[in-house]
């Protein structure tokens, strides 16, 4: 089974240049979870809202048109699926879709960006520690796996500039200690498990100064596998040649 996430940075811009199509016949997901999706579904042309062959679920931002979403795919119907953690000032904005399989958990989460001030980065971190815990919740029934735009990158080797980031969100102190509670709470970043000293390997690049023509960029995107769950899994791939957005896809494959 292959698993892919991409933040895509709007999915109606992505049909409208036609990544979509050529997305699902080159990578062909069995299960494929996109985050920043900036539509509801009513926003959708039939193409993307029910693509054949997939059962197809949305979290939609419900203050604020066209920001945030994620959205999760599946060949496999779902015994489950929930839409949020019960915390409504984290559920409200659609950054959370989880869906139960026989014997794993898969959660596509958009995490929150730290800018634009204190309130946000704190909104982040409370966010933050809400999901692990609602994670590590999910892990006594099942083992979990988590994907999405975690918004940090996590070591000095998953961005191109450190030094120049370390007062900047997305690498403050803060943020990245939340990375390793993850890890010392038993879930395996499963990219650096395959490529642990790969260097240069990036999932986001800044558009405005064409960060990606000079691969400066950033590893914000991550598979987390619970522990007892990682021996399934057979690969981790990060799909820097597919464009139309601003991140690339990430993948994992199992067995």
């Amino acid at each position: 089974m292959r698993i892919i996430s991409w933040n895509v940075n709007g999915l109606r811009s992505l049909a409208k240049n036609g990544y979509w199509e050529s997305f699902l016949k080159g990578v062909k997901p069995d299960i494929f979870c996109l985050q920043e999706t900036k539509a509801s579904p009513e926003q959708l042309p039939e193409a993307i809202l029910s693509p054949a062959g997939y059962s197809a679920f949305f979290s939609s931002c419900q203050v604020r048109k066209g920001y945030s979403g994620v959205a999760l795919y599946s060949k496999v119907e779902p015994f489950k699926v929930i839409y949020g953690m019960g915390i409504k000032e984290f559920d409200q904005e659609g950054r959370f879709v989880g869906a139960e399989y026989d014997d794993f958990w898969l959660i596509n989460a958009y995490f929150p960006n730290g800018g634009r001030g204190p309130e946000r980065l704190d909104y982040k971190m409370r966010f933050y520690d809400a999901f692990l815990a609602f994670a590590n919740k999910l892990c006594k029934q099942k083992p979990v796996i988590f994907c999405g735009d975690v918004n940090t990158a996590h070591e000095e080797i998953d961005l191109a500039r450190p030094k120049e980031n370390e007062e900047n969100t997305g690498f403050l102190p803060e943020e990245r200690a939340w990375i390793d509670e993850v890890v010392s709470a038993g879930y395996i970043d499963s990219f650096r498990h395959f490529h642990s000293h790969t260097k240069d390997a990036y999932t986001y690049w800044d558009i405005v100064t064409r960060a990606r023509d000079r691969n400066v960029g950033w590893r914000l995107d991550y598979f987390f596998v619970a522990n007892e769950y990682m021996k399934r899994i057979r690969k981790a791939e990060i799909h820097a040649d597919i464009y139309g957005s601003d991140h690339c896809p990430i993948s994992i494959t199992t067995n």
